[in-house]
């Protein structure tokens, strides 16, 4: 601490040695200042007040129908972007600024200017959330009027044609998009019509279960396998009992008969099912071709039976006619050919209607998504335009509330002042400030003096320099006229620095005095 306040010592004792070249420079700057500050030129601030009104009677009622914007945001915005350069070109015109500009140069400099200059407050706090002050300042009070009144007019024009604008855009926007669903809706209805008519078939709710209708197929296939397989036994059984039977020839009857009537009983049976299932059903439907197809197998055995009958009788042994067991186990192996016949065609019907199913089970999942996701993206559009339609409609109903409500209207409270007296510069305070500077200044230079010139003061500081020893000091002896001399001094500098303080402190008074 004590080396502390001995090296403060030494700058102080340092400084005071160059007070006078401080205290002419303080004088200096101090007049300087005061100079400039009273030359400056005077500055004018035109303001006016613009108060937005935001809320509306009609906006509660209409909560729900109609699409409410933040206006209180909108505003917000628009007073932070009103300041750009199209609107500050827009605004020169207005004001008659540029009837002074000649040249691209100035242009850019007025231009440059008003950005800085103009300024766009309040909307701040619960009691003038909606009030905004406008303001411009300028060396003339009538061109700083003239601002302040074109950028009040182009605040409001803003804000209108703001909220036409946007309007506007949205509706053109939902138009657009309308018109855009609904194609991509009539195209998503037309792929699903054309889906469903080239799979009406299969996804008709009759078909759907195929699991059960496979079943009983396949049930109905084991019966008749089962009964195929006994109709063959007992055709086998036949055919080795008639390999033990004599024939006897008898006289020729003179005519064979020409039908065989277990075969035409179960052509007529099939015959009426056939005429009853095409009531119902169309040519391609599986048990109408299985049907047909047991017709021609049995009219072809039936052909057999009777070209089988006939080479039975040559001519020139007459008729052959069999003892009545053989005739009865011809007519019963004939039978069993027949029934043997049929089942075979009932099995292979019945397993081609199986196999047939069995494909349509495995392409009916694919279907099923297909037509799943047909379905998905014809509601999704359909969802999409049903949405677009209801805000067109709301669209429509805010565009006529924003005309009738009133929200959002700009009324000017305050209309731009013409200032009578300058609003800047503040001599007030810059006049002190110049003398503080001033004060400053001379304090900085003996500072600065003193680091360049330093001198040796005590024994002390010699010792630091040295770096030897001190035996000792002598005190340096001042006769009456040195010290009358020091004294004279020490009062001309008090003097010249009181004199400097009352000097700015009557500048700033008589400032003062002259604004009123």
């Amino acid at each position: 601490m004590e080396d502390l306040l001995a090296q403060i010592n030494a700058y102080l004792r340092g400084m005071w040695r160059y007070r006078w070249w401080g205290l002419a420079l303080a004088w200096v700057v101090a007049i300087g200042g005061v100079a400039f500050v009273y030359q400056m030129p005077d500055q004018y601030r035109s303001s006016a007040r613009v108060f937005v009104d935001t809320q509306s009677v009609l906006r509660p009622l209409m909560r729900g129908l109609a699409v409410q914007p933040n206006v209180d945001q909108q505003v917000a915005v628009l007073s932070r972007t009103l300041i750009t350069r199209p609107n500050v070109e827009k605004l020169i015109t207005m004001a008659d600024l540029d009837l002074t500009v000649n040249s691209q140069a100035e242009r850019e400099a007025l231009i440059s200017r008003l950005q800085s200059g103009l300024r766009i407050g309040g909307g701040g706090g619960r009691d003038r959330a909606n009030i905004f002050t406008l303001s411009f300042q300028d060396q003339s009070p009538e061109r700083a009027q003239r601002v302040v009144q074109a950028l009040v007019s182009l605040f409001v024009e803003s804000g209108l044609v703001s909220q036409r604008q946007g309007t506007d855009e949205a509706r053109r926007f939902i138009e657009a998009q309308i018109v855009n669903y609904e194609r991509q809706l009539v195209d998503a209805e037309n792929r699903l019509k054309e889906f469903r008519l080239r799979n009406m078939e299969l996804l008709g709710d009759g078909n759907r279960d195929f699991i059960s209708q496979i079943a009983g197929l396949a049930q109905q296939l084991s019966q008749t396998e089962l009964e195929l397989k006994e109709a063959q036994n007992m055709r086998a059984s036949l055919q080795r009992q008639i390999a033990g039977e004599e024939p006897v020839l008898l006289p020729s009857p003179g005519r064979t008969s020409g039908s065989i009537p277990e075969i035409d009983r179960r052509i007529d049976a099939l015959q009426q099912s056939l005429d009853s299932m095409m009531l119902r059903y169309t040519d391609a439907h599986p048990d109408v071709i299985g049907t047909r197809r047991v017709i021609e197998s049995l009219e072809e055995q039936r052909r057999q039976e009777l070209e089988m009958l006939q080479e039975m009788a040559p001519e020139q042994f007459g008729a052959l006619d069999a003892n009545p067991v053989f005739q009865q186990m011809r007519i019963s192996l004939s039978n069993a050919e027949a029934r043997v016949a049929s089942l075979t065609a009932r099995a292979d019907e019945l397993q081609s209607r199986i196999a047939t199913l069995r494909q349509r089970a495995e392409l009916l999942p694919r279907l099923e998504a297909e037509q799943a996701q047909l379905n998905r993206d014809y509601a999704v559009h359909k969802r999409n335009y049903d949405e677009l339609v209801a805000r067109r409609e709301s669209a429509a109903i805010t565009a006529q509330l924003d005309a009738q409500s009133g929200a959002g209207d700009f009324r000017v409270i305050d209309p731009p002042s013409l200032p009578s007296r300058p609003s800047a510069p503040n001599r007030l305070l810059l006049v002190p400030l110049a003398g503080l500077a001033a004060l400053g200044a001379g304090i900085a230079l003996t500072f600065l003096l003193a680091q360049l010139r330093p001198t040796v003061i005590d024994s002390r500081m010699l010792r630091n320099v040295t770096g030897l020893p001190i035996l000792g000091s002598v005190s340096m002896v001042r006769d009456a006229t040195v010290l009358r001399a020091q004294r004279f001094g020490l009062f001309m500098f008090s003097s010249l620095v009181v004199l400097l303080v009352g000097a700015v402190g009557a500048a700033t008074l008589a400032l003062q005095m002259i604004q009123g």
